[in-house]
């Protein structure tokens, strides 16, 4: 079923809930329905508010807690609703997560408030944990980065050209500087967006203008510097059906789209050179902007020799989205280049190459500098897609919590990055028949699937009010692993309707 189908089935089942809700969870209910995934704001779960819906006509379990019980970072809260009992917990959990065949899941359910563990099933055994390992990455770049921090992407003057016809003179360079946004846009800046936010076609125009200014006609050349990233473009864990298939690409600072030829087509193949694929769609933006101003831009784009000299003028900057509508974006969509990206900007901002070395390095050392244990844990990327990644659920559950109401406040940016039960992201078309529907806009989690792997990280207020936190891996499952969501979404909405006091 579409997640369009599955959008629309959700809005009507929870629209009787809805009327009962505090009034700022309307607010967050109603953007989260007309806002595409990546740009939702963070559910801000309140307290008391007036209600219009009579008791009887919507299950006690499924109303919004009145008080919730985290001391901090979901605001405001209360510490007054009761703590699940383990053996109920328990009770309701060993009978639903169970694989469709072969392989076994481990699981773990903490009081988000506490810490106090409520359910572990071999929550300290690592696994391959698939694209759950953005949870690691997001909580890296909110730290290491910053929130509110954002790429530039520059063009500078070059060295002189040469192209054959043309004297040095009438013809000048200008080099386009990849600063790790990988989300450009190819037309004007659209700053409303994520995706796009910056465009390339603002780029050419500020870049002819100052070109104008200081009275140049003639042919540019557009040379590209991408030597911001260092070391293998691909990552040799990774497998090459994987980039075959468009899972990922060879990368780059800069690119289109997250490296797509079609930002709407998510499963074809990616461009193997985004950062050349970015300048060509920058020289043609200089191309159709410098007509009038009696400018002609040579057709080769050439990927520059080395690094622009130290007293390159800067000609035009264009800014990204921010750090922490990157992070919601790669949540949302689970977006491997992003994901990766992240993680290499995440050792840069450290004052650290960015190679897939460092960024591995970069994210495990954040989560360390957090207190969350590393112990075991063995990271192959950031992304998710390699095989020989290895985290518990355990671990997964507490990256989970502080980011629900750890001390660093800047984690809470990526609240909204979790994608919504029946809603949004990559749950969107989830949560939909009779067994998960009462989960739907209840449980915000962040999905993972390879062939063989399965997961889901996030957390969800229970019947009584309060927070929990939760990790479910599946490894070893029959090939096509898919097959065993329902086991998860029914779990995740089991604790949804857990009054487990």
């Amino acid at each position: 079923m579409s997640g369009t189908r599955g959008t629309a089935s959700g809005r009507g089942r929870l629209s009787t809930v809805v009327r009962s809700w505090p009034s700022v969870l309307v607010t967050v209910l109603l953007l989260a329905l007309a806002v595409p995934a990546g740009v939702l704001i963070a559910p801000a779960l309140s307290g008391p508010a007036r209600s219009t819906a009579e008791p009887a006509q919507t299950p006690a379990w499924q109303l919004v807690p009145q008080h919730l019980s985290v001391p901090q970072g979901i605001d405001p809260l209360s510490t007054a609703a009761p703590v699940p009992v383990p053996a109920k917990v328990a009770a309701r959990l060993d009978s639903v997560l169970k694989t469709d065949g072969g392989g076994t899941f481990t699981a773990v359910v903490q009081d988000a408030a506490t810490g106090t563990v409520l359910y572990d099933r071999g929550g300290a055994t690592n696994r391959i944990p698939a694209s759950n390992m953005k949870l690691l990455t997001a909580v890296a770049a909110l730290r290491g980065i910053g929130p509110e921090q954002r790429f530039s992407t520059k063009v500078v003057t070059g060295p002189a050209a040469a192209t054959a016809g043309a004297t040095a003179d009438a013809t000048r360079s200008v080099v386009l500087v990849g600063g790790g946004d990988v989300l450009l846009g190819a037309g004007d800046s659209a700053e409303s967006k994520v995706l796009g936010h910056a465009g390339l076609a603002t780029l050419a125009k500020q870049t002819v203008d100052s070109l104008h200014k200081a009275g140049f006609k003639g042919q540019v050349q557009v040379l590209v510097d991408d030597s911001l990233f260092t070391g293998p473009v691909l990552n040799p864990a990774w497998s090459p059906d994987d980039v075959a298939a468009g899972e990922t690409a060879p990368l780059f600072p800069l690119a289109l789209n997250s490296a797509r030829f079609d930002p709407a087509d998510t499963t074809a193949p990616r461009p193997q050179d985004s950062a050349i694929a970015a300048g060509e769609a920058f020289a043609a933006g200089l191309k159709a902007a410098g007509a009038a101003a009696g400018l002609t831009v040579a057709p080769a784009v050439v990927r520059l020799d080395g690094k622009p000299t130290a007293d390159a003028k800067v000609l035009a900057q264009v800014q990204s989205a921010t750090v922490s509508q990157q992070v919601d974006l790669m949540l949302q969509t689970s977006d491997n280049y992003l994901a990766e990206t992240l993680g290499r900007m995440t050792a840069v901002a450290a004052g650290q190459p960015a190679t897939n070395e460092s960024a591995k390095a970069a994210v495990l050392g954040q989560l360390a500098g957090l207190g969350i244990p590393t112990d075991g844990m063995s990271a192959a990327d950031v992304s998710g897609l390699a095989l020989a990644n290895q985290v518990s659920a355990r671990q997964f559950s507490e990256v989970v919590r502080a980011i629900t109401n750890g001390k660093d406040t800047r984690l809470r940016a990526a609240l909204a990055g979790f994608p919504v039960a029946g809603l949004t992201g990559t749950l969107g078309d989830r949560y939909i028949d009779e067994s998960t529907a009462e989960g739907a806009g209840l449980v915000r989690a962040k999905t993972g699937t390879l062939n063989t792997v399965i997961a889901l990280s996030g957390y969800v207020v229970d019947a009584d009010g309060r927070l929990l936190v939760f990790s479910f891996i599946g490894n070893g499952l029959t090939p096509g692993a898919e097959g065993n969501k329902p086991a998860l979404d029914t779990a995740a909405t089991a604790l949804a309707g857990c009054g487990c006091s």
